[in-house]
């Protein structure tokens, strides 16, 4: 893809890598979870070599993408820190889903239905954590009861977790320009000034 050399860097390499592997890492576990919610999805454990390898795989992917996800949050979570900006730009997103974003708050690298998407994927995926842990009991004993529990809490936070995405994914398609970031890490001075003008400024020192 040829680029504008004006073009504005959004990602490092690093951080386009740690998204990605994230995200390889949720589908992998969206998957293999599923296979193990309810027996019409189980044929898709042959994706994993089987039943059996899927019950081993799962844990232990769910332990890479916890690992990443952390890193991610301790890259970002100052960048996702709610604003008073941030909450009138959520008053008004009505206007963008009506394609008058132009007329919305200005923001910064991220807006607020962004940050709230954030802080919900850090809450869920601590839910999510806490009771694989739990539900996994290789190097812990717990009562059955908390495994049950356990079960219960994984299985919603991982419907929570894929609705979450599910958005996220159409977000980025639906704002053009938006997925081009995470695959090259760059994004055009037009993008930027139209969707976070906050950060356009901020990173260009153009106060028009």
């Amino acid at each position: 893809m040829k680029r504008n050399p004006r073009d504005l860097k959004r990602y490092t390499a690093s951080e386009r890598a740690n998204h990605w592997i994230v995200g390889i890492c949720f589908i992998l576990l969206g998957l293999s979870g599923l296979a193990f919610f309810h027996p019409a999805f189980y044929p898709l454990t042959q994706l994993f070599g089987g039943g059996p390898w899927t019950r081993i795989l799962h844990p232990y992917v769910g332990v890479v993408m916890a690992l990443f996800f952390i890193m991610m949050v301790l890259r970002f979570w100052r960048l996702n820190v709610m604003e008073q900006r941030d909450v009138e730009w959520l008053k008004n997103v009505d206007k963008m889903v009506d394609g008058d974003d132009h007329h919305m708050p200005e923001q910064g690298k991220y807006n607020g239905g962004q940050k709230l998407l954030f802080w919900g994927l850090v809450l869920f995926m601590l839910l999510l954590m806490v009771s694989g842990v739990l539900m996994w009991r290789t190097w812990i004993t717990v009562p059955v009861d908390v495994v049950r529990l356990s079960s219960v809490v994984h299985a919603l936070a991982g419907f929570a977790m894929i609705g979450l995405i599910i958005l996220h994914v159409y977000a980025a398609i639906w704002t053009r320009g938006t997925i081009r970031a995470m695959m090259y890490g760059t994004v055009t001075r037009a993008w930027a000034k139209q969707h976070h003008r906050g950060w356009y400024r901020k990173v260009t020192g153009d106060n028009e």
